[in-house]
């Protein structure tokens, strides 16, 4: 270890790294923005010194960091949050922490794996001062792509699974982008919990390739927009009626996935990908009972900062990852450099609902 500091630039002592000694100069490379756009366009790389860590603060050297649609639309300026110029991107990552400030911290120690333990931190970055307790120690057996993208997609399918409806084994949930990184994350949760999910996705050529990779993942059916308005799986008792229904696109997607609800069944929102408005029959209301909500996990995540259910969702997921009944969604990493090309990608429907992009450096 001691070696190793020496060569990144940290004054030890016998095998033991001062925490608190002078770094040689760090390059960070960052991903800022002065002003809304698209990102290829307004997205610049910069590098510039990184300071020493201060009293309560750990240097990280960043080893991965994904693109969520959210980073998208916030580089646009078509999310709720309207980040201060100049703004970093990204809001999730994993890093390894490489210097602690001020005689070190009761809770982590260099060589520790972490996470960001709260939201617009600005991750796209190659190395970052954060606050001790801006950050969460990740168990080392835990791979770079599954760690880089815990706190969003994984997070916000458990809550969603947990917190409107209490599901039971047998039970069924329906959902459409199904194949988006967060509907990747439900399908597994599901399966674990012995709940059945049926998936709904976009029609397209290499849609029997798609439906059998999210069956593998344990979705109990797959069924194109187009099936969504004809099926009978839950008339005909092959599946329960649903109790739960997760929608991100809105739209006519959403009206047909609301009726194929239970009575008294409950709708979240939590995306617009078709930026069509949720529409809801006065008969869905009345007759049917239905209860239509909406969930942002930036604002569970802040409502729930210090509470003992934020740390036992992690746990669980935590140990869903390590016995790998949870995985990372399809992914790709790619080098910090080719920013450019990963953004632009980003952008297409594709790039919101296939593939995610995980910048390494």
């Amino acid at each position: 270890m001691a070696q190793i500091m020496r060569q990144l630039g940290y004054a030890t002592k016998g095998s033991n790294p001062l925490f608190i000694a002078r770094h040689m100069s760090v390059m960070a490379k960052v991903l800022r923005y002065g002003e809304f756009g698209e990102p290829a366009k307004v997205l610049q790389l910069q590098e510039e010194p990184v300071p020493d860590p201060k009293q309560g603060e750990v240097l990280i050297k960043t080893l991965g960091a994904p693109i969520n649609p959210a980073d998208i639309n916030t580089i646009q300026g078509k999310y709720p949050v309207k980040p201060a110029f100049p703004a970093v991107g990204g809001n999730e990552c994993v890093g390894e922490v490489v210097a602690i400030g001020g005689g070190g911290s009761s809770s982590l120690k260099v060589g520790d794996r972490v996470v960001p333990f709260a939201t617009g931190l600005g991750t796209w970055r190659s190395h970052a001062i954060y606050s001790a307790n801006q950050l969460m120690k990740v168990p080392a057996n835990i791979g770079v792509a599954e760690a880089a993208t815990i706190t969003v997609n994984p997070c916000t399918g458990y809550r969603m699974l947990k917190d409107f409806v209490k599901l039971k084994p047998g039970d069924t949930v329906i959902q459409n982008g199904a194949n988006s990184a967060c509907g990747q994350a439900i399908i597994q949760l599901c399966r674990a919990w012995n709940v059945e999910c049926v998936g709904i996705v976009r029609d397209r050529p290499e849609f029997g390739q798609l439906k059998d990779y999210l069956k593998g993942l344990g979705a109990a059916e797959i069924l194109t927009e187009e099936e969504l308005r004809t099926t009978k799986l839950f008339k005909d008792g092959i599946f329960r009626k649903p109790k739960l229904a997760l929608n991100c696109v809105g739209g006519k997607n959403a009206l047909e996935l609301s009726r194929q609800l239970d009575q008294a069944g409950v709708m979240v929102t939590y995306g617009g990908m078709s930026r069509e408005p949720v529409t809801v029959p006065t008969a869905s209301l009345i007759f049917k009972d239905l209860r239509f909500v909406g969930f942002w996990m930036t604002r569970w995540t802040k409502e729930n900062a210090g509470s003992p259910l934020r740390t036992e969702m992690f746990n669980e997921l935590f140990g869903l990852i390590d016995r790998g009944a949870l995985k990372a969604p399809a992914h790709e990493m790619i080098s910090f450099e080719n920013y450019t090309t990963a953004v632009t990608n980003a952008l297409n429907i594709q790039g919101f609902v296939g593939k995610k992009y995980i910048f390494q450096f």
